[in-house]
């Protein structure tokens, strides 16, 4: 912490902020929220939520007992001032750094930090276990879980809402109303939550009943209140969570801490038997002018200037693979009206904001609902679309199940558009697409790509388009592309045909994905050293192009695979064909090179491969390190 602050510098953990006078706590916030920018300026990260939940933090922090109660932040971007006040105020310059703070909420990091969290709607599920473990144990703690309106229209947490209804288990959840989830918020859950703030109905109704319960007797009191709980539920909407078996009470301004601390007393008070939510209105990017006045309030930010608000952008003449995947689209749609367009409230993330400005009617943002986002799909393709799926690798994994039994049991030709595959750096192992390769190749009748640069890309697309009876996916990693040409879209590729890109001798390079400029570099460096390898292409994980990987295995002594995934991937399916194949009963080596079997946290993009040992040095050391292996086998006591 680099300023002066009044009551700032003298609070290191809640317990020192609940001696602050009551009075204070919004110059806290203040400290709090000023704090933050500073920190985020240097560091880069979520800065528009957190912004957003300034006072809401102060406020839970200072009227529960926390880390005895339990505080469940939904995704976990939010979290950065909680983090401030729960003993990491220190150490809030490193946050997304490697060695630093998580970006998220984690477990391991803190005991403020119950359950970790980076993916959405996770938070009413995990806390009403939570609650369920507390009425077991007799416990009296809270548990208070924040989720945000973008968040809750995902259709785990109303499987969540309506198991806590019905289990009449207490806990409170605070709904964070800030109308703007990572992108526009669509759907009917946006449009519902906008209608309730026509409050000066019910504060006048409200004001009204309060009149005529005081003029009644007592033996009548009960039921005007009743009779006030019907009109603020009908009146501001609460009719839909009270029907899921919560109390409702809102909509509350969450940067009123005048508001926010009596209420949120009286919640921690209540005798109610089950679920309360409290539904707030705030604002994205409050206090930093710059965040409230931009689209995204400053959603995901670089580094950037404090005071002007401009960001440091890395300056690259290279094109993003992401954009290479949207107008390589738009130009297939341009000639194809079949195509149509499908993200999950990542529009901006995945490219599908370019493609949306082509054809508006064509582009479906779905919300936070990649399982629906994928049945979705499926529906469209039944009726002849060319429905593509553009998700992230990290959060497609949440539709697993629709993946196999919507679209590949019944081959339908879903395009699954795979962006972020491989290690994505600040955002850590939440992020990280490290599984698809695994959970999709496993699958019968499913096309499985990885680009090698985005010329690649732009073939796997044009070879995509074509595609009519089965599924099929292609990744491509988060960043930047080669700087290589571009091909037209006309220039398609054989299916289960790899590329040979190099000619060598004894051993043999499989590279499946990105990777392929680390073993280029490897490669050079062998050859210095008087080893000659053969580097391919693989293109495709399924189907593999078996009558190459004969070939190679019969002209070389040695077979590597590499690939930017886990155990269970390429290198798996071409250990599985040459032992099927009985080309591993003579004497060549085969070895895979793949993530290792951990989750890695946040770092530089080129220090986690480094870690994971899919760098250019660690090839050339693998490849050495084979030549020069003698087979020992040892009995295992």
């Amino acid at each position: 912490m680099k300023k002066n602050y009044q009551f700032l510098n003298n609070i290191n953990f809640p317990s020192d902020l609940r001696k602050v006078s009551e009075n204070n706590l919004q110059k806290v916030a203040d400290e709090v929220r000023e704090e933050m920018i500073s920190a985020v300026s240097e560091t880069g990260g979520h800065l528009g939520a957190g912004l957003g939940v300034v006072e809401l933090t102060v406020a839970l922090h200072y009227v529960f007992d926390t880390p005895n109660d339990k505080l469940i932040w939904d995704v976990g971007h939010q979290s950065y001032p909680h983090k401030i006040l729960t003993g990491r105020k220190d150490k809030i310059r490193t946050l997304r750094q490697g060695d630093g703070l998580s970006g998220f909420t984690k477990r391991s990091e803190s005991e403020y930090d119950p359950f970790g969290a980076a993916h959405s709607s996770t938070s009413i599920s995990s806390a009403l276990g939570i609650a369920e473990a507390n009425k077991l144990e007799n416990k009296s703690s809270n548990v208070i879980a924040v989720i945000g309106d973008g968040a809750i229209s995902a259709g785990m947490a109303y499987e969540a809402m309506n198991n806590a209804g019905a289990s009449k288990t207490k806990m409170i959840v605070i709904l964070n109303d800030n109308d703007m989830s990572i992108a526009k918020p669509v759907g009917a859950m946006r449009t519902y939550l906008a209608k309730l703030f026509t409050g000066k109905i019910y504060f006048s109704l409200r004001e009204t009943l309060k009149l005529i319960t005081s003029a009644f007797s007592k033996r009548f009191s009960a039921k005007a209140g009743k009779a006030e709980d019907f009109f603020r539920s009908a009146v501001t909407g609460g009719t839909l969570f009270s029907s899921l078996g919560f109390y409702y009470a809102g909509p509350i301004d969450g940067h009123d801490l005048s508001s926010l601390v009596p209420i949120l007393k009286n919640a921690k008070e209540s005798r109610h038997e089950g679920p309360i939510m409290i539904h707030i209105k705030t604002q994205k990017g409050k206090g930093y002018s710059y965040a409230e006045k931009a689209n995204d309030h400053y959603h995901g930010v670089s580094k950037f200037n404090v005071e002007t608000g401009e960001q440091v952008k890395s300056k690259s003449n290279l094109p993003a693979y992401t954009k290479v995947f949207a107008n390589t689209l738009v130009k297939h749609a341009k000639k194809d009206s079949k195509i149509v367009g499908i993200t999950a409230a990542m529009p901006g993330g995945t490219g599908m904001d370019i493609f949306g400005k082509e054809f508006p009617n064509r582009m479906f943002d779905v919300g936070i609902a990649e399982q629906h986002a994928v049945t979705f799909a499926a529906g469209l393709a039944t009726e002849g679309y060319k429905p593509y799926a553009a998700i992230y690798s990290t959060f497609l994994q949440r539709a697993y199940d629709q993946v196999v039994h919507d679209v590949a049991i019944q081959s339908l030709p879903v395009r699954f558009a795979i962006d972020r595959a491989g290690l994505v750096g600040a955002d850590g192992p939440t992020h990280a697409g490290s599984f698809d390769i695994t959970y999709l190749a496993t699958l019968p009748n499913f096309i499985v790509m990885a680009a090698s640069d985005e010329a690649e890309l732009v073939k796997m697309i044009n070879t995509s388009v074509e595609i009519n009876d089965k599924p099929c996916a292609f990744r491509y990693p988060r960043g930047n592309g080669t700087g290589v040409q571009l091909p037209d879209i006309s220039e398609k590729i054989q299916i289960g045909k790899a590329k040979v890109v190099r000619e060598g001798k004894k051993i043999a390079i499989l590279n499946f994905g990105a990777r392929l400029n680390e073993c280029l570099i490897a490669e050079e460096n062998l050859r210095k050293k008087g080893v000659n390898a053969s580097i391919v292409d693989a293109r495709f994980a399924k189907p593999l192009d078996e009558n190459l990987i004969w070939q190679l295995a019969t002209n070389h002594e040695v077979i590597i695979t590499i690939e930017e995934g886990s155990i269970g991937g390429f290198g798996a399916h071409v250990s599985n064909f040459l032992n099927d194949k009985n080309l591993l009963d003579s004497n060549l080596k085969l070895r895979s090179m793949i993530l290792p079997d951990k989750f890695i946290d946040q770092d530089k993009p080129e220090n986690m491969y480094k870690s994971a040992g899919l760098d250019a040095l660690s090839i050339e050391n693998k490849v050495l390190e084979v030549l020069n292996s003698k087979v020992i086998v040892k009995k295992i006591n």
